[in-house]
């Protein structure tokens, strides 16, 4: 049976690793292979396959929506009327709308954007007989582990 988790990068790690050798897991049966960190900056546009809950098109759309129907309704007393004035007001209150959105994303949450809370760094595999699994389960969670779950082997 093989039992997964996750820790942080600890000490707990390595006093898990030697309280399972205690319990009578061998070495050889223990494997611990290190998380890479995202190194790259996130993408600003999302597409059709991939979202990632952040917007710079909603601020947009509610002031151009505004600008668009002062722009026409002053555009009955200007020049070029009211469907002319309604497009520009359209075009600059979006364009005001994303730059804001814009601003907020990269100077505001560019601060922010480290991960809350504890993460994922190391993920232990544990093969073992079906008689030691409770005491693999419980010593993991004895050293805080992040998440433990087990999977039926052959």
């Amino acid at each position: 049976m093989q039992i997964f988790s996750t820790f942080e990068h600890s000490a707990y790690l390595e006093l898990a690793i030697s309280a399972l050798q205690k319990v009578g897991v061998k070495k050889e049966r223990i494997l611990a292979v290190p998380l890479n960190s995202r190194v790259e900056e996130r993408r600003l546009f999302d597409t059709l396959h991939r979202a990632d809950g952040v917007s710079l098109f909603d601020k947009g759309a509610a002031i151009a929506t505004a600008l668009s129907v002062v722009g026409a309704s002053i555009g009955f007393v200007l020049e070029w009327g009211p469907i002319y004035w309604g497009l520009i007001g359209a075009g600059v209150g979006f364009i005001i709308g994303f730059t804001i959105d814009y601003i907020i994303y990269k100077v505001i949450h560019r601060r922010n954007r480290k991960v809350r809370g504890k993460k994922s760094e190391v993920v232990i595999v544990v093969d073992c007989p079906k008689e030691l699994v409770e005491k693999v389960e419980e010593v993991m969670w004895e050293h805080l582990a992040l998440g433990v779950a087990k999977v039926e082997g052959e």
